[in-house]
């Protein structure tokens, strides 16, 4: 285990942090990590255009007052990178079907990749400055979940959110050439604008598709004031008064999880590309609804269906459970863990069309959702892994268990290269593209992923 404050003379961990991003080099990516970062790219990109219409990214554009040079993606009006940022972040993290981090959980590519792009259309960068900056915000914000598992959330903060301010601060300034002592400065500064708390939980409210974007625009806020000379603490990681002091007090900060093999070691290459549009850890459970209802058996056959669950999942996806079996609306669907087995079980399927508020107040779908209860499971491996584990009781009093050891998507299962296009392509019919304008897109990011220009003009709109 590190500790950070073995000596006097301990290089903060920052700086470590700050001067492995700064030394991130595109051209030497290991080739795994390089392609995970394209499909990232491509990932969050399918996503914006599939949001683009909605009433939250459209009172997002709403708030823009800015004119510029940077890209919201699916959309004709150009804006500065703060605006651009927020827009794309929120689009992306929006329908909660961008990737995740088994062992986090946090959706580093909804952050990092707005802000990443946003600074390099601000700059002029080309794509070498993108792939460096998303290798080294991804790698630094999946390795920061690992620190204090379970205790953000436990103080009721979402650890995207939070820890993508300071990632999106290390990524950005990677992406404009800063130095490590100044990446560690820039994170520094985005301790302090770090924030998202988890209370959307309450009624689905929508803050949390704005975490995202919000951590995206605080990181490029913090990169370029470092790079200006604003001064911010290096010991903001492990310092007496903290960011995990902050905002995970209920445990001691192992730092060898973000240092350990740093910049030799790319944890970025177990990302997890999700196949359903709701949390992160309903995805297995989906899985397994979907296996039990091709078996033949109907809704009407389910006397009861009981989940062995992690207990830190509990609190944000089963608790309180007849909210959680009633969900009020679609988003609050989407961390409903009955409701997303139920609606899985009856659609074969857990995608965008599956978390409309309509579909939400559907009767069988309730009734099935109304089935569906838990149990804590002390042996369950969360968060390290995501599992499922479902025990259905049927009328004619066979019991049926389903059981999925892995998050499909994730570092176990992975989705294949052609899958991950293919969500790519079907997020941007979703959002009303045609495959001219898809293609068009495809393309630009593929450019950029070779080190070309950043360039989007023939997608705006």
């Amino acid at each position: 285990m590190h500790d950070a404050h073995s000596s006097p003379a301990a290089k903060p961990v920052a700086l470590a942090v700050g001067q492995f991003s700064a030394a991130v080099i595109a051209e030497k990516l290991p080739a795994s990590t390089a392609k995970v970062c394209a499909q990232l790219m491509i990932d969050v990109a399918g996503l914006c255009v599939a949001a683009r219409n909605t009433d939250y990214v459209q009172a997002c554009l709403a708030s823009v007052l800015s004119d510029g040079p940077v890209t919201a993606i699916g959309h004709t009006r150009a804006m500065n990178a703060y605006d651009a940022a927020l827009v794309n972040g929120t689009a992306a993290h929006g329908e909660d079907f961008d990737d995740t981090f088994e062992g986090g959980p946090v959706h580093a590519g909804a952050v990092i990749v707005p802000a990443v792009l946003a600074i390099a259309q601000q700059r002029g960068l080309d794509g070498n400055a993108v792939m460096k900056g998303v290798a080294a915000g991804v790698e630094i914000m999946c390795r920061m979940s690992l620190v204090t598992p379970q205790a953000m959330h436990k103080a009721g903060f979402h650890p995207t959110a939070v820890i993508g301010a300071l990632a999106g601060a290390a990524a950005v300034g990677a992406t404009i050439g800063l130095d490590g002592p100044r990446i560690a400065r820039a994170m520094g500064i985005a301790g302090s604008l770090a924030s998202g708390i988890i209370e959307y939980l309450a009624d689905g409210s929508w803050t949390k598709r704005l975490h995202a974007g919000s951590a995206a625009q605080a990181g490029i806020r913090a990169a370029l004031l470092a790079e200006a000379g604003f001064v911010g603490p290096p010991t903001v990681l492990e310092g007496t008064h903290g960011f995990y002091k902050a905002f995970g007090p209920s445990r001691e900060p192992d730092f060898s999880h973000l240092l350990d093999g740093l910049g030799t070691r790319w944890v970025t290459d177990g990302v997890a590309f999700k196949p359903f549009a709701c949390g992160t850890m309903t995805q297995p459970y989906v899985d397994c609804a979907i296996e039990l209802a091709r078996e033949g058996v109907r809704a009407e056959d389910i006397v009861s269906i009981v989940c062995n669950v992690g207990e830190g999942t509990v609190h944000r996806l089963w608790e309180p459970l007849a909210l959680k079996q009633a969900p009020p609306n679609g988003y609050a669907g989407k961390f409903s863990t009955p409701y997303c087995i139920a609606v899985g079980f009856i659609d074969g399927d857990a995608g965008l069309g599956q978390f409309t508020n309509e579909r939400t107040q559907d009767a069988a779908i309730r009734a099935l959702a109304a089935k569906i209860s838990f149990v804590i499971d002390p042996e369950n491996p969360y968060p390290n892994e995501f599992t499922g584990h479902m025990r259905a009781t049927l009328k004619d009093g066979r019991v049926i268990e389903k059981h999925r050891a892995h998050m499909r998507g994730g570092a176990h299962e992975p989705l294949s290269d052609e899958a991950i296009l293919a969500k790519f392509r079907a997020n941007a019919r979703f959002g009303g593209w045609d495959a001219g304008r898809t293609n068009a897109l495809e393309t630009a990011l593929a450019a950029i992923a070779a080190g070309g220009k950043v360039d989007f003009t023939k997608v705006e709109g």
